[in-house]
């Protein structure tokens, strides 16, 4: 693993009205680690991975995507950003439902501007890998829950983004099909040397990561190192 982080919030707050969501966040994440955000609801773990992933703008602090400052990007070198860089997995898949699983596992491919004959290629191999390939020509609402987030952490991972954000991607799913879908996201994102940004509140779903984070109030109120990495700084008020 790298010894220089990919990823770095210096002093991150974030409010929304009167409500603190963030209050002074600072942490770094690296190559091909899994960092586990935790904590309880409102504690502020998913408005960081929002920050962090430029979804949103912190208040205060700085946020850096590989030495580039993600507050001095325009929109659109954000977006470009999110499609090239980064992968997204949601709680509820997000996927389309008039596409079939194939097609929306090759879309990130597709915009990218690739042939649909090697970006559908390239979909059903990886959905073969997360053996899903049964449900590559159904559409979404024809898959099962554990199906369909399976599907979902394969369009996350197509275009080998350098970082993938998953927020609560197995909390509509059973601990089944849960630890199933995570341990799946893990092992495909090293073999591809991603970093994993995993927001959950489940202990059995953070303890795949090699780091883990829990919130309280919106700062960090203790971190936890599982496996040996190349270093790391994490703070919070």
């Amino acid at each position: 693993m790298s010894s220089q982080p990919l990823l770095v919030a210096g002093e991150v707050s974030k409010s929304f009205g009167t409500t603190r969501a963030l209050d002074g966040v600072s942490l770094d994440v690296f190559p091909g680690e899994v960092l586990a955000l935790t904590g309880p609801s409102g504690s502020g773990k998913s408005t960081l991975l929002h920050c962090l992933s430029g979804i949103l703008a912190p208040d205060a602090g700085r946020i850096t995507f590989d030495g580039r400052d993600l507050g001095a990007m325009g929109d659109r070198e954000r977006s470009a950003l999110r499609r090239d860089s980064f992968g997204f997995v949601f709680q509820f898949g997000q996927l389309v439902p008039e596409l079939t699983c194939l097609e929306n596992v090759a879309l990130p491919l597709r915009l990218a501007g690739a042939r649909r004959r090697s970006a559908e290629q390239a979909a059903g191999e990886l959905l073969d890998r997360l053996q899903v390939a049964d449900v590559a020509g159904k559409r979404p609402g024809q898959a099962s829950g554990g199906q369909a987030q399976r599907v979902a952490v394969a369009r996350a991972l197509i275009a080998t983004p350098r970082v993938i954000f998953a927020d609560e991607p197995t909390g509509a799913l059973d601990s089944h099909n849960g630890e199933q879908v995570i341990r799946l996201l893990v092992a495909a994102a090293k073999e591809r040397g991603s970093a994993v940004v995993l927001v959950t509140h489940e202990e059995r779903i953070a303890a795949c990561a090699d780091r883990i984070i829990a919130f309280h109030d919106g700062a960090v109120a203790v971190a936890f190192q599982r496996t040996a990495h190349a270093g790391g700084t994490v703070a919070g008020r």
